[in-house]
């Protein structure tokens, strides 16, 4: 089955990101046809820094290829350089209704959260269809409160077929729940947006500086501590192994150990875990020409199939193939 999923490039890459999306991403492309993409339309929402936009773009590529993308097996391509996209958007902006879009959940919260709404950010549920409809991918893994994300994709192309016939694929939510919410430093959900992550590819010294900042309560180092309740045993629950984590789970409801003992483990096991893929970063670091070259490959790849989706979807809504073009889909 062909499996699609993009991230956008708003900032250096945190374990949250890891494990929470990127390492079952990584795990899928071996049972799976992947295809993955680099979001920077979408990170224009929120109009960055266009030096910014443009680091933080390789910079994902270059963290995702680190962590094992495999280009032989994963079409993997930036956003903006398939063009065909855009311009599905448009069509199926044409069978969207305003009041689907109203009721999208993310941009409430986002404009909640202060940022200036523009219609790119209003509008981008329909840029996401078309992300997903131009491949006709058939799963599409999101956490669970991004549910909504693919239900509007689904109502999209629904809309679309039932006007136009059968031409888009449905497609289904692949829900990642084999790690729950990763916390940040002060508690909540690790994000670039709360300023609480630590940062996958992060220097060691900068790692254990920002564990030892991670929030816990006020309870003695002498008292039994609850594990369930705290975020430094929520983090070890991810590198641990089963036998070291069970016995952090009796010490601490032991008492006799400090939080900051667990908070120098932690920093180890991440560094640990890490470091092999932090070696794989700085290889391709000094290698910037094959990290373009397998976004290039995998654009003119991901073209071939948007291309053919999108000449499907222009015949089948009367435009036709493009004057001149003779239905040629090469690009």
């Amino acid at each position: 089955m062909r499996v699609l999923s993009g991230i956008q490039p708003s900032g250096r890459l945190h374990i949250g990101n890891f494990f929470g999306a990127i390492r079952q991403h990584l795990q899928l492309q071996a049972e799976h046809e992947g295809y993955y993409f680099i979001a920077d339309y979408h990170a224009l929402t929120s109009n960055p820094d266009p030096k910014d936009l443009a680091r933080f773009t390789l910079d994902v590529a270059i963290d995702y290829l680190a962590l094992g993308l495999d280009p032989a097996k994963t079409v993997f391509w930036r956003q903006s350089d398939v063009p065909e996209v855009t311009e599905l958007t448009w069509i199926l902006s044409c069978v969207t209704p305003m009041g689907l879009l109203h009721r999208c959940v993310s941009y409430k919260d986002k404009v909640a959260q202060g940022l200036s709404p523009n219609h790119g950010l209003f509008a981008y549920p329909v840029l996401q269809a078309a992300d997903i409809l131009a491949f006709k991918s058939h799963l599409v893994p999101v956490g669970a409160d991004q549910k909504q994300h693919i239900e509007v994709t689904r109502d999209i192309a629904q809309r679309f077929n039932q006007r136009y016939g059968e031409v888009f694929v449905i497609p289904q939510e692949y829900i990642l729940e084999s790690v729950a919410v990763v916390p940040g430093l002060d508690g909540r959900k690790m994000s670039k947006s709360y300023n609480n992550t630590i940062e996958i590819f992060e220097p060691e010294d900068s790692c254990r500086a920002n564990v030892m900042r991670i929030v816990t309560d006020s309870t003695p180092v002498e008292a039994p501590k609850d594990p369930q309740r705290c975020n430094v045993f929520a983090l070890l629950r991810l590198v641990a192994e089963p036998a070291e984590l069970a016995e952090w789970e009796a010490r601490y409801r032991q008492g006799g150990v400090g939080y900051s003992q667990a908070k120098k483990r932690l920093a180890e096991l991440l560094i640990e875990y890490f470091r092999p893929y932090r070696r794989r970063r700085a290889e391709l670091e000094a290698n910037l020409d094959y990290v373009q070259q397998v976004l290039r490959d995998g654009a003119a790849r991901a073209r071939q199939v948007a291309a053919q989706t999108l000449l499907e979807v222009r015949q089948t809504v009367g435009l036709g193939p493009r004057n001149g073009s003779g239905g040629n889909i090469s690009g």
